[in-house]
C-alpha cells in the first residue's frame, strides 16, 4: 500500500521526509570517520586491531627496506602500554607541501588518502597502498609522537586522537635519519584490551626478517624485560627450515624457486616477483604462508591457489611419466600432494589488490596464472634433475592417498554409527537449550569429575561429556587410527562438526557446532595437564576452525583457596594473590598523616593503596636505569604533576650518575651543552662524546604520563606527595587492628613504604590451600568456582603464532624424542608448579 492511501501514513511519511534534509548530512573532518568507525579500517577494536596498528606502522618502515633505504627496525612496548616504532630509513618528508600548505609529516599522518605509494616516485613496491595505516594508528590513539630525523636535524609532532596538539618543531639535531613513531593506544576504541603481546608481535617480526633479507629487526618488551633480534640472510628458505626444525625432514635441501615476470602494464616498472620455498617431513599436516609484499595473507589469495594447482599438476605429471602409479593406485589429489608441505609462498607485486584494508587475501588475477607458470616450469626442471627426490615425494602422496581413503571409510563409520545409535552418546548429559550460541560443552576428565560437574551444572545451557582414560596422541597416528578412538568418537558426535579439510560427507563444517563454547576442564596436575595436551592436539589438527572462531575453551579452576579471619576466597594466580594482599593488608587499617593528624577514612585507604602499587609498577621502567624511583617522583613540577620525560646516564669509569631532563627543549640543551658528536642514543644506544672514558646515553621515560595522572589522584586522596625520598621525621602511621588489643603501629618516612607494609600486614594470619584435583571439591564448590559464569574464569584459546603453535604440538607430542627432550632440559628451570 502508498503512503497516500492511508492519510495517516501519508502525514507521517511527510513529516519524516521533511525531518531528513540536507542538515542530516554529515561530513566528517580529518581523521573523525576513522574514530567513528575504527573497525573499516583496522580490522576491528579487538586484540587483532590493536596489534594491526603495530604491523602498519611496521610496514611502512619495511617499505623504505625495500625500496633500499633501511635496514635496522627496532619495535619497543613500554610499561604504560605505549609502543615505538623506529628505523633508520630516509625519514618522512618534513617541508612544505606546496599544495596544501602544511607540513608534509602533518599532511601524511592527519589526511585520508595522503601518501607516498599511489604514484611510484617513492616506492616501485610497497605494502602500504591506500595511504590510510599510520594515519589511522594516529586517529585511534590517546597519543601519537612522531620523531623525524632528516637532512641533519630531529624533527617532532605530537598528535592526540588525531588532532595535532604540537605542531613540527626542531628538536636537536643529528648525523642519523629515520623515522621514530610512538603511540598508546586509545581505551576509548579499544574497550576490550589495550596490552600488546609480545608472541603476536614477535611472530609478525621474525615473518618480516624472513621475507626481507639482510633486514635485521629488534623486539624489545620493558614491561617482561624480553628482547629478541630477526635477521635472516637466506630468506625464506630458512623460514621454511626454521618451520620444519623440530620435525623429521623427507629431503635435505629446500627447494626454492624464484623468478621474476617482466611488467607489461608498465615497461618501465618494476617486475612482479615470485619467491617459493618448500620442503616435506613425515607429519600428516600442510602449513603454507602466503604473503604479497611482506603482507601475510591469512586467506591466501591467487598467489595460493597458482602454487596448489602447479605443484598438484607437476607431481601428478611426474608420476604417470614414470610409471609410478599403478591401476589399483587411488588417484592423488591436491591434498595428497600437500600432506607433509611446508611451504613459503611469497610474490612482490607492483600493484597488489587485496580484500580489505587488513589485506588478508591477494586478489590479483594475473598472479594465479604467473605463479603456475613459473612454480610449474621450475619444479618440473627440479623433479626430472632430482628423481630420486621426486620418487620419494610420490610414495609420499601415494600413502597420503590409501589412509585418505580409510579416513573417508572411517569417518562414513562414524557418521552412521552416529545416525543409526539414535545420534549422541549416551555419555553425553546434554542441556536443554537447542541454540549453539548459548550452550556450553564440558569436556571433563574421569568419571567422578564428570559427576561432580552435572550435579552442579546449569542444565539449561551446560552440557556436560566425562572422558575417561587417556585419548589417542593424534599427533603421531593417521586419521584412520585416530578415529578408531571411542573417546573421539564420542567427542565428535557430540561436537557435531566432522573433522578434517577434506571434501564431502564428514568433512569439518563450523556451522554444524552444536556448542559455542567447547570447555576443557582438567585437574591442575600432570594427567589432566597431559589429557588437555591430547584434547588441544585433536582439536588444533582435526577441528582447527573452532580454535580459529574462538569456541574453545580451557576451564581455570582456581590454584588456591586462601582464609584470613572470616574472609575466604579463590585465587588463580600470583597476580591476583599480590592484589588480594593489599585488599587483605587494607583491612582493620588506618592511616594517619602526622603533620596535621589526618585520618584516612578506609574508602580512600583503599584508593591510596591501589594507587600507588600501580606507581610502583610503572616505576620498573625507571629503577632498571639504577634511578630511584623516589627521586624521579621528587623531579614532578607541583603545579601540573609533570615528570621528566628524559633521564640521562652518565658514566665515567667506574662512577656513574644521572640527570632528568624536563623535556625535549632540555634534553637538546643537554646535547649542546655536553658538545656530543652526534646525537645522543636512543633506548641506550651509547653516544659519541668527546673524552673516551665519558659514555653518555639518554632514555624516554614512557610511563611518565600515567605516573603524573596517578600523582594528580594521590594528590586529591590527601596524601604528601611533595617528597618520596624518606625524611628523617615520620611522615604518616600505619595502625593495624585500630582500638583493639592486639592494636600495632609502625611509622613510615615515604609514602612508597606504604604499599609494603599494607602486604606485609596482609599476609598475616593467612592459610592456603592449593586445589590440584577437581574431586576435591563439591559440585557447588565445583559450580561456584569454575562453571558459573558470573564467576568463572575461562581462558580462550587462540593462534597467536600458527607457525610456533604447529611447532609446539611437534615437539611436545610428536615421534621425535630427541627435540621434545631438548625442550625440556631448555625449559626446566622455568616451571612454575612441578608436580612429583
Amino acid at each position: 500500500m502508498e503512503p497516500q492511501d492511508n492519510p495517516e501514513r501519508a502525514e507521517s511519511f511527510l513529516k519524516a521526509s521533511a525531518e531528513y534534509d540536507a542538515s542530516k548530512i554529515q561530513k566528517l573532518e580529518g581523521l573523525e570517520g576513522v574514530r567513528k568507525r575504527p573497525d573499516m579500517y583496522i580490522g576491528d577494536t579487538n586484540e587483532r586491531g590493536l596489534h594491526h596498528c603495530v604491523f602498519e606502522v611496521v610496514d611502512n618502515s619495511i617499505d623504505e627496506a625495500l625500496a633500499g633505504y633501511c635496514n635496522h627496525i627496532t619495535v619497543s612496548v613500554h610499561l604504560d602500554g605505549s609502543c615505538s616504532i623506529e628505523d633508520n630509513g630516509r625519514g618522512i618528508p618534513v617541508d612544505m607541501h606546496p599544495e596544501h600548505k602544511m607540513p608534509a609529516l602533518e599532511l601524511v599522518l592527519t589526511n585520508l588518502h595522503a601518501g607516498g605509494k599511489f604514484g611510484k616516485g617513492a616506492y616501485q613496491v610497497s605494502g602500504g597502498l591506500h595511504g590510510v595505516g599510520a594515519k589511522c594508528v594516529n586517529a585511534v590513539s590517546e597519543w601519537f609522537e612522531a620523531e623525524v630525523r632528516r637532512e641533519g636535524r630531529i624533527h617532532q609532532m605530537r598528535f592526540s586522537r588525531g588532532k595535532t596538539i604540537s605542531p613540527l618543531a626542531i628538536v636537536g639535531e643529528t648525523r642519523k635519519t629515520g623515522t621514530k613513531i610512538s603511540f598508546k593506544p586509545d581505551p576509548e576504541i579499544f574497550t576490550t584490551t589495550t596490552m600488546f603481546q609480545y608472541d603476536l608481535l614477535a611472530k609478525r617480526l621474525r615473518e618480516l626478517a624472513f621475507l626481507n633479507p639482510g633486514v635485521r629487526i629488534e623486539l624489545v618488551d620493558d614491561r617482561v624485560q624480553k628482547s629478541e633480534q630477526f635477521k635472516f640472510d637466506d630468506g625464506i628458505a630458512e623460514f621454511v627450515r626454521y618451520l620444519n626444525r623440530s620435525k623429521a625432514i623427507l629431503h635435505e635441501k629446500v627447494v626454492v624457486i624464484s623468478d621474476s615476470i617482466p611488467n607489461e602494464i608498465n615497461p618501465g616498472g618494476a617486475p612482479t616477483v615470485i619467491d617459493v620455498a618448500f620442503q616435506y617431513n613425515d607429519s600428516y599436516n600442510e602449513q603454507i604462508y602466503a604473503y604479497a609484499n611482506s603482507i601475510n595473507n591469512i586467506e591466501g589469495g591467487t598467489h595460493l591457489s597458482g602454487f596448489r594447482t602447479a605443484l598438484t599438476r607437476v607431481v601428478n605429471n611426474f608420476a604417470k611419466a614414470n610409471n609410478l602409479i599403478k591401476d589399483k593406485d587411488p588417484s592423488i589429489t591436491g591434498d595428497d600432494t600437500r600432506e607433509g608441505l611446508v611451504a613459503v609462498v611469497s610474490v612482490k607485486v607492483p600493484e597488489p589488490r587485496f580484500e580489505g584494508q587488513t589485506k588478508t587475501k591477494l586478489s590479483n588475477g594475473e598472479v594465479d596464472g604467473m605463479v603456475q607458470k613459473v612454480v610449474g616450469e621450475k619444479l618440473k626442471f627440479f623433479l626430472e634433475t632430482n628423481s630420486s627426490l621426486g620418487k620419494r615425494i610420490v610414495d609420499k602422496c601415494l600413502n597420503s592417498a590409501r589412509a585418505r581413503e580409510a579416513a573417508r571409510k572411517a569417518r562414513d563409520t562414524v557418521r552412521k554409527g552416529a545416525l543409526s545409535g539414535g545420534g549422541l552418546p549416551g555419555k553425553l548429559a546434554d542441556c536443554s537449550e537447542r541454540d549453539p550460541a548459548l550452550t556450553e560443552l564440558y569436556i571433563v576428565e574421569g568419571d567422578s569429575a564428570g559427576g561432580s560437574a552435572k550435579q552442579g551444572r546449569d542444565r539449561r545451557f551446560q552440557a556436560i561429556l566425562p572422558l575417561r582414560g587417556k585419548l589417542i596422541n593424534s599427533e603421531k597416528a593417521r586419521i584412520d587410527k585416530v578415529l578408531a578412538n571411542e573417546e573421539i568418537r564420542t567427542m565428535i558426535t557430540a561436537i557435531g562438526t566432522g573433522i578434517g579439510d577434506h571434501e564431502g560427507d564428514g568433512a569439518f563444517d563450523a556451522a554444524k557446532a552444536r556448542y559455542h563454547k567447547i570447555i576443557i576442564m582438567t585437574d591442575a596436575d600432570v594427567d589432566g595437564s597431559h589429557i588437555r595436551t591430547l584434547l588441544l592436539t585433536f582439536l588444533y589438527r582435526q577441528m582447527h576452525g573452532l580454535i580459529e572462531r574462538g569456541y574453545v575453551y580451557i576451564a581455570q579452576p582456581p590454584l588456591y583457596r586462601i582464609k584470613r579471619k572470616k574472609r575466604e576466597q579463590y585465587i588463580d594466580n600470583d597476580e591476583e594473590l599480590n592484589r588480594i594482599l593489599l585488599e587483605l593488608g587494607s583491612e582493620d587499617v588506618t592511616i594517619t598523616r602526622l603533620r596535621d593528624g589526618n585520618v584516612f577514612d578506609p574508602q580512600q585507604v583503599d584508593k591510596i593503596v591501589e594507587t600507588l602499587a600501580q606507581i610502583e609498577r610503572l616505576g620498573g621502567g625507571v629503577t632498571r636505569l639504577g634511578v630511584e624511583l623516589a627521586h624521579y617522583l621528587d623531579r614532578h613540577q607541583s603545579d601540573l604533576f609533570l615528570l621528566p620525560k628524559y633521564i640521562a646516564r652518565i658514566r665515567e669509569g667506574n662512577q656513574e650518575s644521572h640527570e632528568f631532563l624536563a623535556d625535549d627543549t632540555a634534553r637538546s640543551a643537554f646535547h649542546q651543552r655536553e658538545n656530543l658528536e652526534v646525537e645522543p642514543g636512543e633506548n641506550g644506544e651509547p653516544a659519541a662524546p668527546v673524552r673516551s672514558n665519558r659514555r653518555i646515553t639518554i632514555h624516554e621515560i614512557f610511563e611518565g604520563n600515567e605516573i603524573s595522572k596517578l600523582l594528580q589522584a594521590l594528590a586529591r586522596l590527601g596524601l604528601d606527595i611533595k617528597q618520596f625520598a624518606a625524611t628523617e621525621a615520620p611522615r604518616y602511621v600505619v595502625t593495624e587492628n585500630p582500638g583493639q588489643k592486639n592494636e600495632a603501629r609502625v611509622e613510615l618516612r615515604s609514602p612508597l613504604d606504604i604499599v609494603a607494609q599494607i602486604r606485609l600486614i596482609g599476609r598475616r594470619g593467612l592459610t592456603i590451600q592449593r586445589y590440584k584435583g577437581l574431586g576435591e571439591m563439591n559440585p557447588k564448590q565445583l559450580f561456584e568456582t569454575t562453571m558459573d559464569p558470573e564467576k568463572r574464569r575461562l581462558l580462550r584459546v587462540n593462534i597467536a603464532d600458527a607457525a610456533k603453535a604447529d611447532e609446539m604440538f611437534t615437539i611436545l607430542m610428536g615421534e621425535e624424542v630427541a627435540p621434545r627432550r631438548q625442550f625440556i632440559e631448555d625449559n626446566a628451570l622455568n616451571v612454575s608448579y612441578l608436580d612429583v
